[in-house]
């Protein structure tokens, strides 16, 4: 697929794809980081903390499972806290825009 940037940010996430092509890896992903986002929605109207520990918790449990039993890989967030943060939303902003696929990495857009 044609890279339309090249700097620092877009090399990072070429490699944060090349560590979600699985399907299973990359739904449970969208599955964990939609947790993450309730948890912050519901503890921004309750005003506790509990819900967004809960969600991310969650969302880590689920990008996790992705990557030790489907993937078979280490989490880039092991090496790259913040870089695989930030590109996880973007993963997952591409998947709402429909730029990356949950079904078959042949529609994928977003390289």
């Amino acid at each position: 697929m044609v890279k339309t940037e090249s700097s620092p940010k877009q090399a990072f996430y070429d490699f944060y794809l090349d560590e979600h092509q699985n399907i299973a890896c990359r739904r449970l992903h969208f599955a964990g980081s939609s947790f993450g986002l309730l948890g912050l929605a519901k503890s921004v109207k309750t005003g506790s903390a509990k819900p967004l520990v809960k969600g991310i918790a969650a969302g880590y449990a689920c990008a996790w499972v992705g990557h030790f039993f489907f993937e078979k890989n280490k989490p880039a967030s092991f090496k790259f806290p913040l870089k695989s943060f930030v590109s996880d939303f973007r993963m997952y902003n591409d998947v709402l825009r429909g730029n990356l696929s949950l079904r078959d990495r042949k529609f994928d857009k977003a390289r």
